[in-house]
């Protein structure tokens, strides 16, 4: 019998990355999240107590990413290595901006400044960006590389952030409830606003079909469960309605949920290669050469072959 040998279209065709796990999914989910619940806890004007609290949980959420993907690298004990690259690797650049989080956090915790407090939330926020661009620099995943993924990254960790600091304000009753609230609608509309941006921009400039198909499936049941009905819940919140602290943490839990769901199946389930392409088809001799040929993407006129 003789072997199957695949059709060439087939081996050029995008193929998911199996490089990135859940470990690695799991620190953008994680430290995303941590960074911006310490970016909002720094400008809620919320009490000590929970202040505290909320700080406490970023930090845990940014350590649990980081030790997620520590055991997902091949050798841990060489993770020193990530320091050496700070002028080209933002891979360093998460990794040193982590060291100043976690100091600056500690003080927050051990002295309750607000100064600390809010030096936590701009090195929280500075953490949340460095992710974003790691997940851009990926050139050879085109819907991680797409510029549109860092805002989308950025707002998405900015409204988990919300999210959780929803949750702690409505466990302790903090007084600043409202405004925690507001913000949260706030950032729920940008990040569907985000959201629907990549993914037209995506359609727009060409990405492997089988990303396509993932990004569009999940889009409708993210936008009802991670995007409306929190916004609804943040809403009634804000109104004052009977149960306002329980439409406040299902606000918040909602938009974590969410916006972890999307991440994982952005780092994991449309994470398509970019597969091989032909400018054009070579003929013999004498005539015209045929059109572009790239297995697995839509034709998109004007596009430019990646």
């Amino acid at each position: 019998m003789k072997p199957f040998i695949p059709r060439a279209a087939a081996l050029a065709a995008p193929k998911q990355q199996r490089n990135w796990d859940w470990r690695a999914a799991a620190n953008f989910i994680c430290g995303g999240a941590g960074g911006g619940l310490l970016l909002a806890v720094a400008f809620a004007g919320i009490e000590t107590p929970a202040a505290r609290i909320a700080v406490l949980l970023g930090l845990a959420l940014i350590a649990t990413g980081l030790t997620c993907v520590w055991f997902e690298i091949g050798r841990p004990w060489r993770a020193m290595n990530v320091y050496r690259h700070f002028a080209t690797s933002w891979m360093t650049r998460e990794a040193v901006v982590a060291l100043v989080v976690f100091a600056m956090g500690g003080l927050a915790l051990l002295t309750g400044a607000k100064a600390f407090i809010v030096l936590a939330g701009i090195c929280g926020l500075a953490f949340l960006y460095s992710q974003a661009r790691i997940l851009a620099a990926n050139k050879g995943i085109p819907a991680w590389r797409h510029p549109a993924s860092v805002p989308l990254l950025v707002g998405t960790g900015l409204a988990e952030g919300a999210g959780f600091l929803s949750c702690v304000a409505a466990w302790f009753g903090a007084a600043a409830s409202s405004w925690v609230a507001l913000v949260l609608m706030v950032l729920i509309g940008l990040r569907a606003w985000f959201w629907k941006s990549f993914l037209a921009r995506l359609d727009g400039d060409g990405a492997p079909d089988a990303a396509l198909k993932v990004l569009h499936g999940m889009s409708s049941r993210l936008l009802l469960l991670g995007h409306a009905v929190p916004a609804i819940a943040a809403a009634l919140a804000l109104a004052g309605a009977p149960g306002r602290g329980g439409w406040l943490l299902a606000a918040g839990f909602l938009t974590v949920g969410g916006g972890w769901f999307m991440k994982y199946t952005l780092v994991r389930r449309a994470a398509f290669t970019q597969g091989l392409s032909i400018a054009h088809l070579p003929v013999r001799g004498r005539g015209v050469s045929g059109p572009q040929v790239k297995p697995g993407w839509k034709s998109i006129p004007g596009a430019k072959a990646g």
